[in-house]
């Protein structure tokens, strides 16, 4: 059985850490259901970390499924979400609910999840009213970094931060049933997870979220281009793979691979 939407909710009021990762492939995917991480998001940080683009505005929603479905074919127990790309719910709400509709459908993820709070929450409470579980994201959208000027923290003015905590409120009246934050000072994403009866899982916002979501390739030291100043590497992959692959080119060169 998959982990379920009530699940999730019901683990903050028993104070109950949520774990959450990216996950883009199935072999990877695998790896973690079988830790028992309990939600896997198909970001569509797999346009920087595995397609190579500047930022994750490029990501269609055809890359989206596809990346989707293979980790959902990875899975077992965890909900897999997928992430809604640039463009795919911004311009109306039969746009919203045709493209959310097709991550469950053809794609076969359990919820989906979208980026912005009071801008967005007409699209969540009708994808939500037609059965489709809806995970917010507010704080620093990387689909706005253009408008933010690049990737800096969210909430720091007295204004920044009530707009958030209105963002947060609104998404969970919407019915979203947990919310993403962002980039944000700690003390208000501990705010924010006071105020709202949903769970919070923060990505470089403190320890006080009711989780914590981590770009798989930041944790494992597989991306080489940067590392978020929020992340922790556990192993460094990179120099795991290029040793290796190093030493498959020296043995294949001097005839040590294959042995007889």
């Amino acid at each position: 059985m998959r982990v379920t939407i009530n699940q999730i909710k019901e683990m903050k009021p028993k104070g109950e850490k949520i774990v959450m990762l990216t996950a883009y492939d199935y072999s990877t995917a695998r790896l973690l259901d079988e830790a028992g991480i309990p939600l896997i998001l198909v970001g569509d940080s797999l346009g920087m970390v595995v397609l190579g683009y500047e930022s994750t505005i490029p990501v269609t929603i055809d890359e989206m499924l596809h990346h989707t479905k293979a980790v959902v074919r990875g899975t077992k127990q965890a909900m897999v979400i997928g992430d809604m790309p640039f463009m795919t719910y911004h311009v109306s709400v039969e746009d919203a609910l045709r493209n959310a509709a097709r991550f469950i459908q053809e794609a076969g993820a359990q919820a989906v999840k979208l980026e912005g709070g009071v801008t967005v929450a007409e699209k969540v409470k009708r994808i939500v009213e037609c059965g489709i579980p809806v995970m917010g994201h507010i704080g620093l959208t990387p689909q706005s970094i253009h408008q933010f000027g690049g990737f800096k923290m969210q909430g720091k003015t007295p204004e920044a931060a009530a707009n958030l905590l209105e963002d947060a409120k609104v998404l969970e009246q919407a019915g979203a049933f947990a919310i993403v934050l962002e980039t944000i000072p700690a003390r208000l994403a501990k705010l924010i997870t006071d105020k709202v009866a949903i769970p919070t899982i923060g990505i470089g916002a403190g320890p006080d979220c009711d989780g914590q979501v981590q770009v798989i390739n930041d944790i494992l030291g597989s991306f080489a281009d940067f590392v978020p100043k929020h992340a922790r590497q556990y192993v460094k992959l990179t120099d795991i793979i290029s040793k290796a692959v190093t030493r498959y080119r020296d043995e294949v060169r001097d005839g040590r691979f294959p042995a007889e």
